[in-house]
């Protein structure tokens, strides 16, 4: 766009300069401003045919034909040394945007409008004057254009080899967590294998020596059971978790944002405030909250005006656990809860959790609240 500004700024300059050196012949100045106008009306519609490059170069050659008659030399005046710099622009934006064939058929209209007063015996620059503008100004768009391929060359290998390094390292993170999940089962085997079953034959022997025990004896005994029993539930419950293939808690969902912003695919500001990342989620609510993170980031990638998001993770007063996820909004002043989006409220109200989705100030918003368990955070103090 900057260059488009730039370009129309140093055609007016030139075509005012261009006009007044033409229009010393005041019977002249009504055609020759109703020429500049559609001059300028070709000039602007340019931009709408840039993806028709035939209607491109038909465009582009009107205008320097309309050039050539608008600043034609009056025949007692002398040449005007304008016309050959607003051709020489239209040239440039030829060689800028047509392919090679129809730039060249460009350039020869805009060679045969510079060359058409010459040609009429009518005032115009010195023809060697004209051979050798005309022989420069081609080396120099040849030689920018063949840069400019190149350029264009190195843009498209240099993004093809990002391509592929991204994808080799999503299949790089993705061996490394097979790789943990496997290590996680192999631990969770061995653990259920050895820890589980010593503390059943324990729990066993300690009800053969109840039944034998009388008295405190036997009150003990039904402790140590009760302990055992204890010990074996909390040793089922981490051999699970271990076994689980869900990702989930505080840190996986950094790993996401870690992840989606090193592949470029979308930025993030993440605001953890304090108490949220040592808040007692459990891990059924770790996940969810997960989910719907990953849920909503890939909606904001989707559907997003723009790959910009805000994640904040909140636990005001230690008592419950505040999520959201923001991004500016595209849409007028309703949405519809699709499938995905109904997913996410099933996850946190499957939790006793609260969903909410709503637009505030052009700004999608998606937050939830999730209880904390406190007893277990006492119990783990206490411990």
């Amino acid at each position: 766009m900057r260059t488009y500004w730039i370009w129309l700024f140093l055609l007016c300059v030139t075509w005012i300069f261009a006009l007044q050196h033409a229009s010393l012949n005041t019977a002249m100045m009504t055609p020759r401003l109703m020429g500049s106008a559609l001059f300028f009306t070709a000039y602007f519609i340019s931009p709408l045919l840039r993806t028709k490059p035939i209607l491109l170069a038909m465009n582009l050659s009107l205008a320097s034909l309309v050039a050539s008659m608008v600043l034609w030399p009056d025949p007692l005046g002398t040449a005007n040394p304008y016309t050959i710099l607003v051709l020489s622009l239209i040239a440039c934006k030829a060689a800028y945007r047509l392919p090679p064939i129809q730039a060249w058929i460009v350039g020869l209209v805009v060679i045969l409008s510079a060359a058409a007063p010459a040609a009429t015996h009518n005032p115009s620059l010195p023809p060697v004057y004209l051979a050798l503008h005309t022989a420069m100004l081609a080396a120099a768009l040849i030689a920018f254009r063949s840069s400019w391929q190149r350029g264009e060359a190195a843009e498209a290998r240099n993004e093809a080899l990002l391509s592929e390094y991204r994808r080799m390292k999503r299949h790089l993170a993705s061996g490394e967590e097979l790789a943990r999940q496997e290590e996680r089962a192999q631990i969770g085997r061995e653990i259920h294998d050895s820890v589980g079953h010593k503390l059943t034959a324990l729990m066993m022997q300690l009800e053969v020596f109840r039944m034998q025990a009388e008295g405190e004896a036997e009150v003990r005994a039904r402790h140590l059971k009760e302990l055992a029993r204890e010990s074996l539930e909390e040793t089922r419950s981490a051999v699970k978790a271990l076994k689980s293939n869900e990702p989930g808690g505080l840190p996986a969902i950094m790993r996401l944002i870690r992840q989606l912003e090193a592949d470029s695919l979308i930025k993030i500001h993440f605001t953890v405030k304090h108490g949220a990342m040592s808040a007692p989620l459990t891990n059924e609510q770790s996940i969810a909250v997960y989910r719907v993170v990953q849920e909503a980031l890939t909606n904001i990638m989707k559907h997003g005006k723009s790959r910009e998001a805000e994640v904040t993770f909140e636990a005001p007063g230690g008592s419950v656990f505040r999520f959201e996820i923001s991004n500016p909004s595209a849409q007028a002043d309703t949405f519809r809860e699709g499938f995905g989006l109904q997913s996410m409220r099933e996850r946190i109200e499957s939790n006793r959790g609260r969903f909410q989705v709503i637009l505030h100030h052009d700004r999608f918003i998606v937050s939830g609240v999730l209880p904390l368990n406190l007893h277990m955070t006492q119990g783990e103090t206490t411990r």
